[in-house]
């Protein structure tokens, strides 16, 4: 899929993963929508190509928002090519202690933004490519990837809510392929393991040594800019479909 002179969205877009797929996007010389809720981050990164860059501080489970905000990018730089669902929060807590059990609002918390968001922003995003021009040999209109997490398959403990929202996420992946595919949209999932993210600098220090060590090879964390190109590959390879693509050094 060619990108260049073309509109991508990712959600999540000022930090982390979301930033370093941003930064790749405008290195391909594409039009770039972002979705982030750090207004200040947004602000920040408008200075790296502004005639390339829209931003936006919306929620994405907000249909509204992200609805006006799709259709006046697409308004100023054409068809939508890629969505990349790089927005997520994060979020420990045991299902049970025996100070009480999880709140239902954290578990709302975390479904609101990795879940309905993802969810929300997908769909929008693909009603919107159903209406391009088909092109190339697979007469493709477009790619929606989304970001699970290696959580999906290996649970952490004291981290079901999140994790949970993660397997949601991956489960997603092929029955929207399947919705899509006669449309000519493919839709795939990254599941990155543990990466250099601001979730991450989060964590206590030993915990992030810990995480960190019980990485095969490289024994390390990943970095975002290989998350960005893990979606390249995504993009490049028509074949990928219905995937949902483990970038983890072969953490289990």
């Amino acid at each position: 899929m060619k990108l260049a002179r073309r509109l991508a969205l990712v959600t999540g877009g000022a930090s982390g993963l979301g930033e370093a797929t941003v930064q790749w996007l405008l290195a391909m010389d594409a039009f770039v929508a972002v979705i982030d809720k750090d207004a200040t981050r947004l602000q920040a990164m408008q200075g790296l190509a502004p005639e390339r860059l829209a931003t936006a501080a919306i929620d994405v489970s907000d249909e509204v928002a992200v609805a006006s905000f799709l259709d006046a990018s697409i308004a100023r730089f054409g068809e939508l090519r890629l969505c990349v669902n790089a927005a997520g929060v994060g979020g420990l807590g045991a299902t049970a202690t025996p100070e009480g059990p999880l709140p239902m609002a954290e578990l709302r918390r975390i479904f609101e933004v990795n879940l309905f968001g993802t969810f929300n922003v997908a769909r929008l995003a693909a009603a919107r490519m159903l209406h391009n021009r088909p092109e190339g040999e697979a007469d493709e209109r477009g790619l929606i990837v989304n970001v699970s997490s290696i959580s999906a398959f290996q649970p952490l403990e004291g981290a079901a809510a999140y994790c949970a929202s993660k397997a949601a996420v991956a489960a997603l992946t092929r029955p929207m392929a399947y919705d899509l595919a006669r449309h000519g949209v493919r839709v795939n999932a990254v599941a990155p393991g543990i990466f250099e993210t601001p979730m991450l600098a989060s964590l206590p220090p030993d915990v992030k040594r810990d995480l960190a060590a019980n990485v095969p090879f490289p024994q390390r964390c990943g970095k975002p800019a290989e998350f960005a190109a893990a979606v390249a590959t995504l993009v490049d390879n028509p074949y990928f479909n219905g995937t949902v693509l483990r970038l983890d050094g072969a953490a289990r």
